[in-house]
């Protein structure tokens, strides 16, 4: 819907249903609606598996999950009778629902069209933009806006991850590593992680689910005793706690990488196949630490996706291999 008229009511529905950071990218969006409309009752619909990630926030009044059966969802959904639907998902299934739900709904420009151009030509017509901020297009007939306090994420108490348990030789503080992305030419090489964690001056805590344990464990043998494996350990909110303890996050493009940014931390960013012109950069508050992007920029196959592939199409992998471990691990050392 191009003209979409304000609404009578302040019952809101915010759909994003995953991954984890882009979930995350949504919270200015959350906060804004709840804090600038009067008596706001917001609602979001998320993944069950993404759910702990918005059922701590508390602008949001309730969280719908989203599972492999929806019909009693949507019955509930109607049932709510919303006076407005923002759609920060916008794909088929959202579109979907918000057409059985048939209420004034709004979404955001996703730019696909100029995305894969950029992908296929390596010209980039995509708004200077962070998605952050075309999200917040998804909300001008509420007239919501921007408050510019960066991203939002809530660990409750019962989560939060006691340093107390770790080895003496974390006593002084601990890099936070993202060992894991969901696709293979996102992640950080091991090699290039050890490569680093040979020249910090602090341990790592290396972070990830239970895909990511072969390479964690290949880090921990080689770092002998730099580096703690965490992969596969703990619930997504304790593993941001973990990073809200750190002293730095090295992460690549995912999800920990915007976790790191709403926790205010510093962070170092390793680029591969992706390029932040998509827009999905660290979203930083103006009180935060630097965000440090790495990344060969003048690489002539990159960006070869905007998702990511298993393995690296031209088979060499340059846009991680040829980032300076010696260049990362100093600005990491002056944290």
């Amino acid at each position: 819907m191009n003209d979409v008229q304000p609404p009578s009511g302040h019952k809101i529905l915010i759909i994003r249903f995953s991954s984890i950071g882009d979930i995350v990218l949504t919270t200015p969006v959350v906060r804004a609606v709840k804090q600038q409309l009067p008596n706001a009752e917001v609602h979001f619909l998320v993944k069950s598996s993404n759910a702990t990630l918005m059922q701590n926030n508390p602008y949001i009044n309730k969280v719908h999950l989203w599972g492999s059966d929806n019909s009693d969802v949507v019955k509930d959904l109607k049932k709510e009778q919303f006076d407005f639907i923002v759609d920060l998902q916008k794909n088929h299934k959202s579109r979907k629902l918000i057409n059985k739900l048939g209420r004034p709904h709004k979404s955001f420009p996703k730019c696909n069209i100029k995305k894969a151009v950029l992908v296929g030509t390596k010209m980039n017509f995509l708004p200077q933009k962070h998605i952050v901020e075309r999200y917040f297009e998804a909300v001008k007939p509420l007239n919501v806006t921007n408050d510019g306090q960066g991203l939002d994420f809530f660990i409750p108490e019962t989560e939060k991850f006691d340093t107390q348990n770790l080895p003496a030789s974390f006593e002084n503080g601990y890099i936070a590593v993202a060992v894991g992305a969901k696709h293979a030419t996102k992640r950080i090489p091991p090699e290039k992680i050890i490569e680093i964690g040979n020249l910090l001056f602090k341990p790592m805590i290396l972070l990830g689910d239970k895909n990511d344990l072969p390479a964690a464990e290949k880090i921990v043998a080689a770092l002998n005793g730099k580096a703690l494996n965490a992969c596969g350990q703990y619930s997504i909110n304790t593993t941001a706690s973990i990073v809200e303890q750190s002293d730095c996050v090295l992460t690549a493009d995912t999800g920990i990488m915007h976790i790191a940014a709403a926790l205010r931390k510093p962070i170092t960013s390793l680029w591969g196949n992706t390029v932040p012109e998509l827009g999905m950069y660290p979203y930083t508050a103006p009180e935060a630490p630097t965000a440090r992007i790495f990344e060969i920029p003048y690489l002539k196959c990159r960006p070869c996706s905007k998702l990511g592939f298993d393995k690296c199409p031209h088979r060499h992998f340059k846009c991680m291999n040829l980032i300076s471990s010696y260049e990362v691990a100093d600005w990491i050392n002056q944290f």
